[in-house]
């Protein structure tokens, strides 16, 4: 048995091996950093640090994310590092978010209370530090710093310069804790602004009707011009000074952002008060507060809404357990999650979560897994069964071994997956991005354009506004020609919306990585989304994919003058060299028949083929199909009928000879997995092509086929021909998606446009395809297609509405049809509108027909 698992690990290690020859993406070793920016207020800002970043030096790639407000960087640590890229993302005028920190360090060399003390006044007398806590029991440091004046390298050398060593750190969760408390924070802050800027602006709207209204500016023009600009400074210059600061930022970097336009718009709207004592223009000065004041309220809400976005890392975060009760000499002790190590027995009670990964080695219970696959049904667990960390016990007492801890546990898996998809880009955003670079500057453009034809042509332009003011109330055609084209230009500054466009890809990404996540369909790369709903063709694995895995010995037919005890121990005592499920078979067979097997000797594996082995230093054994007899000149004829029948018969048939003589079959069957009948129904209906990819022979592939409605079937494929069949069934058919276990179909998974990974639980090899499926069953296939579709259909909406938006509405405010606070409310307006359509994802339906039916 052990040299059956080193034989597979060593497969394992050759398979990661030629899968990291095959992908280009994998061929560079690069290190990977997710660092949180403070400042950025648009896309164009996004675009901007972006830009720089990937012309820094050691930079291999750099996407910035405004809605989750992160820069990624893959980089060689050879040449740069983080710290110089954070310089490249401050050298564009932006910050770095750099709030305090909470960190565990576990520490080596403590020996008593003495040392504890010791190691914690260092620290606390560490510049930066703000909190620190050093608890010998557990060996572990919490420090809280402040990162701006102090990290992770001098908190160390503070502890290292007592004579201890820091030998870890655990500060996973709390840099999530930091996020939330981060977000929390700019809301809070985004909607005291707001308040503020209410405060102050509704005075000037109560003080404005009587003249909007009536024409009577009470109690006299002069005082209500004063009152506009006295009232409107404080706006501008105490909630909106954050955004003229990030707009000065952005000038004296030579870029431009959304805060720009806004800055311009209001700023000279506000200039408009002083003249209007003394020459014929209208006084907008508290029409710039109102700007300001939307502006800020726009804020406030695409906040809010990008924080509902953002929520799916932190919904999985709170599913972990906090605590654990553990077996420790003999008693039953609750400990902290950090304080669990591998091998420690876990007692999980009913109605409990299951702290971490483990093996369940005593009791039976159903454990609601529906976090991890969205399959609401509990799953039975018994000894020797796996459980994931986070899954719900029902029913039973269980103890179980913690088998993975801390980052390697199937649910921190799952959230470096997520933030993975979150930190990639679909193409089509690509284009939305290269137009955000050029959106602000051609919008300065068109605004001083706009100035200058009205200023020019007065009459053309105005033309438009005289016919308009018959249904548009805010339209007045009497303003003087000054006053009209400041109007223009205003409203043309404050309408274009490069954080519509911007916002329109990455929120629903964000939303639809979490929908998956909750359903067992984990999306490892954004462009998978995107090709996922263009597949023509879907190629199934059989073994794990389309059956079980665990497949049974179903006949055993001795040839004349042979005994079937016989020809089965023969079997099996060659297939105790085998790694592949039907050796594991065979064995079980012999071991339920208590056949004693003789001593293997020699053994060799032929690919595409079967085995040979020397039994007890004197027979020979070969297992395999037809071209192994030929090649060695087996007459296998008498056998061939029941080859034919049991081939018919969707079982798995290999023909068992002994020095030189053909002796019998040995037939086994791969139960079919449950829904795969209705999945690969739903597909089809979809106008999906289905294909079996499968070594066995092209009789028993097609029987299969034919059970569970598979359309297409390339049969008696080697495995080192499953790359070349996707490549062939690409060029003849389109896009490709294939659907395998991920380890031994590696490759084929790779070649393919799109590799979805299926597998149960805590045995998915999660780096395997660009889709992931928790759930061992075809549904998550059905699911993958549908939520792909659901998800580029809301970006393609909210891109077209982004698009269509600023294409009508620029113009509309160019011939003065759009009063600047109209303007401003509709600028608002576009940004909340696709975040909030994003969310609008959630609702979507991905549950394959037949499950839905069920409920």
């Amino acid at each position: 048995m052990r040299a059956r698992i080193v034989i597979r690990h060593i497969k394992c290690f050759v398979i990661e091996l030629q899968k990291e020859e095959l992908s280009t993406k994998r061929e560079k070793a690069t290190k990977k950093a997710a660092v949180k920016i403070a400042g950025m207020t648009c896309t164009s800002c996004a675009k901007t640090i972006e830009n720089a970043l990937q012309k820094a030096a050691g930079v291999d790639m750099a996407l910035v994310n405004f809605a989750t407000e992160t820069a990624y960087v893959e980089y060689d640590d050879a040449i740069t590092s983080e710290k110089e890229f954070e310089k490249v993302i401050k050298d564009t005028g932006y910050d770095v978010y750099k709030g305090t920190k909470k960190i565990i360090l576990r520490i080596g060399g403590m020996t008593c209370a003495s040392c504890s003390q010791t190691i914690e006044k260092a620290l606390k007398k560490t510049e930066g530090v703000e909190e620190a806590n050093v608890n010998l029991a557990t060996e572990k440091a919490t420090v809280v710093y402040n990162q701006a004046i102090t990290d992770y390298e001098k908190i160390k050398m503070a502890v290292e310069d007592t004579g201890y060593q820091v030998l870890a750190r655990e500060d996973a969760r709390a840099k999530y804790e930091e996020e939330e408390a981060r977000e929390i924070q700019v809301y809070e802050t985004a909607k005291k602004r707001a308040l503020i800027a209410w405060g102050l602006t509704i005075p000037i709207i109560l003080w404005m009707i009587p003249e909007m209204v009536f024409g009577i500016a009470w109690p006299n023009p002069t005082v209500f011009n004063i009152g506009q600009i006295a009232l409107a400074a404080p706006v501008l210059f105490y909630p909106g000074l954050t955004t003229y600061k990030s707009a000065v930022k952005a000038i004296t970097h030579r870029s431009a952002n959304m805060d720009v336009l806004i800055m311009l718009g209001t700023f000279a709207s506000f200039l408009t008060g002083p003249p209007s004592f003394i020459a014929p223009i209208a006084n907008y000065a508290g029409v710039s507060a109102m700007i300001m004041t939307f502006h800020l309220t726009g804020r406030y809400i695409e906040a809010k809404a990008k924080g509902r976005a953002s929520q799916a890392i932190r919904k999985l975060l709170e599913l972990e357990a906090k605590t654990a009760t553990i077996l420790r000499e003999g008693r039953e002790v609750e400990v902290p999650m950090d304080e669990v190590i591998v091998g420690d027995v876990m007692i999980i009670r009913p109605g409990a979560k299951i702290p971490t990964d483990g093996l369940v080695i005593e009791g039976e219970s159903g454990v609601d897994e529906s976090m991890a696959t969205g399959e609401s049904m509990p799953v039975r667990k018994k000894p020797g069964d796996n459980v994931i960390g986070a899954t719900l016990n029902q029913r039973g007492l269980l103890k179980v071994k913690a088998i993975k801890i801390g980052k390697d546990t199937f649910l921190s898996q799952v959230i470096k997956m997520v933030e993975e998809a979150q930190g990639s880009k679909v193409p089509i955003q690509e284009f939305a991005d290269r137009v955000t670079s050029y959106f602000v500057p051609v919008v300065l453009l068109i605004a001083v354009g706009t100035l200058a034809l009205w200023l020019i042509f007065p009459a053309s332009m105005g033309s438009v506004g005289v016919w308009a003011s018959q249904f548009l109330p805010w339209v007045d055609p009497n303003l003087s020609v000054l006053s009209l084209a400041i109007v223009a230009t205003v409203s043309s500054l404050v309408i274009a919306c490069p954080c519509a466009l911007g916002l329109a890809t990455p929120t629903v990404l964000m939303v639809g990585s979490g929908i998956g996540a909750e359903n067992g369909v984990l999306i490892r790369r954004g462009e998978a989304i995107q090709t996922l709903k263009d597949v023509r063709v879907i190629v199934f694995d059989k073994t794990g994919t389309i059956t079980k895995g665990k497949p049974e010995v179903t006949d055993i037919v001795a040839a004349s003058g042979f005994d079937a005890g016989d020809v089965l121990r023969w079997a099996a005592s060659v297939e105790q060299g085998s790694e592949h499920p039907l050796a594991e078979a065979i064995i079980r067979e012999a071991e339920k028949e208590e056949l004693e097997l003789h001593q293997l000797e020699k053994f060799e594996a032929i690919t595409g083929r079967g085995i040979v082995g020397e039994i007890s230093g004197q027979s020979t054994i070969l297992i395999g199909n037809r071209r192994l007899m030929e090649d060695n000149d087996i007459d296998y004829a008498a056998l061939e009928p029941e080859l034919v029948r049991l081939e018919d018969e969707a079982k798995t048939a290999v023909i068992v000879a002994k020095d030189g003589t053909s002796v019998g079959i040995v037939a086994e069957a791969d139960t079919l997995k449950e829904d795969s009948v209705e999945a690969i129904a739903e597909l089809e209906k979809m106008g999906l092509q289905t294909t079996i990819l499968t070594g066995d022979n092209r009789r028993t592939g097609e029987a299969i086929a034919r059970k569970v409605g598979i359309s297409r079937v390339l049969a008696e494929v080697l495995p080192d021909q499953k790359v070349a069949e996707i490549m062939r069934l690409q060029e003849e058919m389109g896009l490709v998606a294939m659907v395998g276990d991920g380890i031994n179909d590696a490759p084929a998974l790779t070649q393919a446009n799109v590799g979805i990974a299926i597998g149960t639980g805590t045995d998915i090899a999660i780096e395997a395809g660009d889709v992931v499926l928790v759930r061992g069953d075809l549904s998550g296939v059905v699911m993958a297609i549908k939520l792909s579709k659901a998800t580029f259909r809301k970006i393609k909406t909210n891109l077209f509405w982004a698009f269509i938006y600023n294409i009508v509405m620029i113009p509309f405010a160019m011939l003065g049809l759009a009063h600047p606070i109209i303007a401003e409310i509709a600028m608002a307006i576009s940004s909340i509108t696709v975040v909030t359509n994003a969310n609008l994802l959630r609702r979507a339906k991905i549950q394959p027909e037949y499950q839905i039916k069920r409920r």
